[in-house]
């Protein structure tokens, strides 16, 4: 790490962290499980994907519930910053674009999904991002997105 901006967190303590105090989503759409990890550029959860999960058809995790996967991952890592870093409270995102998003596959309920976003560029409230989904050591999805955080005067 080239600053202190981000504390060192083992896997174990990330994985402790309340992911619903992080989002601003809230059950039946939270489409995480957990941090296990992050620093100045790489956010990687883990999620069990629920056969009751929203996005769930046919024992499939659909394409729009990965979109949804990886936004939530990059919301995440803003909900890291803002609570553990900035000591502010939850921001709303936004999904800003979506490019170049490939499906190889898609995971079946059971199955253990994780999402790799690594930031590529932070400036006026919108983070680019590159995220990759995994599964089982296999790539399901890679994407490039775009998410916006609505300032506070935006709120007002």
């Amino acid at each position: 790490m080239t600053d202190n901006k981000f504390p060192l967190y083992t896997e174990e303590q990330l994985r402790a962290i309340d992911i619903h105090e992080l989002l601003p989503q809230q059950e039946p759409f939270v489409m995480i499980g957990c941090l296990t990890q992050i620093d100045e550029v790489r956010t990687v959860t883990e999620t069990v994907i629920s056969p009751q999960n929203i996005f769930v058809d046919d024992g499939q995790f659909s394409a729009s519930g990965l979109i949804e996967n990886i936004a939530q991952s990059c919301a995440a890592r803003i909900g890291f910053v803002n609570k553990y870093i900035l000591h502010n409270g939850i921001q709303i995102g936004v999904i800003g674009a979506v490019k170049n998003f490939q499906v190889v596959s898609l995971p079946k309920a059971g199955q253990t999904i994780n999402t790799t976003v690594d930031t590529v560029s932070e400036v006026f409230g919108m983070t680019l991002a590159k995220a990759t989904v995994t599964c089982e050591g296999e790539v399901l999805a890679t994407t490039d997105i775009k998410i916006g955080v609505r300032s506070e005067e935006e709120k007002a």
